[in-house]
């Protein structure tokens, strides 16, 4: 047992720092895992034999719901909503013809059968959304024309429309089922998939809202005990689990809910681990020696789907659109292959082991090609085809908040009439406890002397220590609609419940500490804080 500690901590250890170096390079972090994974297995260094893929296959679908779940929760609706159709239409339509033209290019290439082709398209059909935000996110490279809102919808929702067509193939190459079962099979898959999604979603929020838990780790559990119940209840009744626990995650991540930072800090640390999990385990199973012989058909899969199959289906559904061809090329070139594909293929695996040569070796060179050239590449396309906002900020696209940390930062905007204005740092009275940490001039950043001259436009950033009983704040967000009573009115004619505070105001960009005179709007977010506890 202790060895078994000892060799995952080392794991975990080498892949974070794995990540720390991918990057630094602009590699995605998941390329690393899956080499560590390599390092592991049997033919690297350390030898460790593992040819589970029944226990890989189950690993895998528990990692992948957890991943798809907070590939929801961290979807921004608000960015994404003026894209979403296209990007459905992607993820649906774009999934089936893409499966359709890889399948019937391995057949006519590289001499598959028919349904063995569209199988290895069905599983290849997905992109991947964490390869692509990890380069978006580490490079900070905000997209024009709401672009990376559309990657992010469309990567998260075709993984359940992949794995819808991968379980329906398998069904017709095993002879199971005949075509009245198949097309059950696809009205359950979406029936139950999005009904049960919906529905177990709204019933947490309002469970969230109406009763106050004691502690933030009750939310975090609860919220994980949600992601559990919308993949697995669907699954049971025979619906896509994967669809389901993804509608949950946008549902809950653009609600208004207690302790929603704490449940974005623990969700994205707990992701990550699923992500080193499962990319090193894919890594562990693989034999290197043995994928030599696969490496041609993956590159010739990978050119084709990169440079034909892609951007055929990428530009009959946007032109529609009218989406700019810059976007439309961007896009073609942003379908990574990743996670899902590789989980997918184990779930084809485990009807038919005699696929593992032709199927599994070929999916999984194509996620070490995909991944390494078009997603080192990905920035450089990004420049060349002028897709970068300047302006923009990417972040802005997921509803991530920021870490909470023992330091809290505060950002003061240095006006004309700012009274710090074309003063020295050693001049300026700031509160007892509190440090002029930073300043931040002309974009770039200048740590503070007592001679330092503040100026106009200047951004300084002040430090202080946390609160360290935060578990005792309760924070909810209250979004008002132009039909909302409070619209109109300052803050002190508004009637909140008892031991409620407005603590912040978000007015689009703009963030407002209040005071009884500030008049509140349609569209402007009410922080509150609340201390009513059940």
């Amino acid at each position: 047992m202790a060895q078994l500690l000892l060799i995952g901590s080392v794991v975990i250890l080498a892949c974070i720092l794995c990540s720390k170096l991918s990057s630094r390079f602009g590699v995605p972090v998941l390329l690393g895992f899956i080499a560590m994974g390599m390092l592991f297995g049997c033919d690297g260094i350390f030898g460790i034999e593992f040819s589970d893929f029944a226990l890989t296959e189950q690993i895998s679908s528990v990692a992948l719901l957890f991943i798809m779940f907070y590939g929801g929760f961290g979807t921004n609706w608000k960015e994404a909503k003026p894209v979403a159709v296209p990007s459905i239409v992607l993820s649906s339509a774009g999934t089936l013809l893409t499966a359709g033209l890889c399948g019937i290019f391995c057949w006519l290439v590289l001499k598959m059968d028919l349904l063995t082709g569209l199988l290895l398209g069905s599983v290849l059909a997905s992109t991947d959304a964490a390869s692509v935000f990890s380069i978006l996110r580490s490079r900070r490279l905000n997209l024009k024309y709401g672009t990376a809102s559309m990657l992010e919808i469309e990567s998260g929702s075709n993984d359940p429309f992949a794995y819808m067509l991968t379980v329906i193939l398998i069904s017709i190459r095993s002879r199971e089922g005949n075509m009245g079962e198949i097309v059950w099979l696809v009205i359950s898959q979406l029936v139950f998939g999005i009904l049960l999604g919906v529905a177990i979603a709204l019933a947490a929020v309002f469970v969230m809202r109406h009763y106050r838990f004691k502690t933030a780790n009750n939310y975090m559990l609860f919220v994980f005990s949600v992601a559990l119940l919308a993949y697995a209840l669907p699954q049971v009744l025979g619906g896509n689990g994967f669809l389901s626990v993804y509608l949950t995650g946008i549902i809950l991540g653009n609600s208004s809910i207690p302790d929603k930072k704490t449940l974005v800090n623990f969700f994205d640390g707990f992701t990550s681990l699923m992500q080193m999990l499962l990319f090193f385990m894919l890594g562990l199973l693989v034999t290197p020696s043995q994928m030599l012989g696969w490496v041609l058909p993956a590159v010739l899969v990978v050119v084709f789907l990169t440079l034909i199959a892609r951007p055929i289906v990428v530009g009959l559904l946007l032109t529609p659109f009218r989406c700019k061809l810059r976007q439309q090329a961007l896009v073609a070139f942003s379908g990574l292959r990743g996670a899902a594909s590789i989980a997918f293929s184990l779930t084809v695996l485990a009807s038919d082991p005699s696929l593992q040569d032709s199927l599994f070796n070929t999916v999984f060179c194509v996620v070490l090609l995909s991944i390494s050239i078009q997603g080192s590449l990905l920035p450089f396309m990004a420049k060349k085809l002028k897709m970068i906002d300047q302006e923009g900020n990417v972040l802005k696209t997921f509803t991530d908040y920021t870490d909470e940390t023992e330091v809290q930062f505060i950002q003061l905007n240095i006006t004309l009439r700012h009274p710090w204005a074309n003063k020295m740092v050693k001049d300026v009275q700031i509160l007892p406890d509190t440090l002029l940490a930073m300043v931040i001039r002309d974009g770039e950043t200048i740590v503070p002397r007592g001679d330092t001259i503040l100026t106009p436009g200047d951004v300084v950033v002040i430090s202080a220590a946390a609160f360290s009983q935060a578990g005792k704040v309760h924070l909810s967000e209250l979004r008002l609609s132009p039909s909302h009573p409070f619209c109109g009115k300052p803050l002190r004619e508004c009637h909140f419940a008892p031991d409620s505070l407005v603590v912040l105001i978000r007015r689009g960009d703009q963030t407002i500490i209040p005071n009884g005179k500030v008049t509140v709007y349609s569209g402007d977010v009410l922080v509150i804080n609340n201390q009513d506890e059940i």
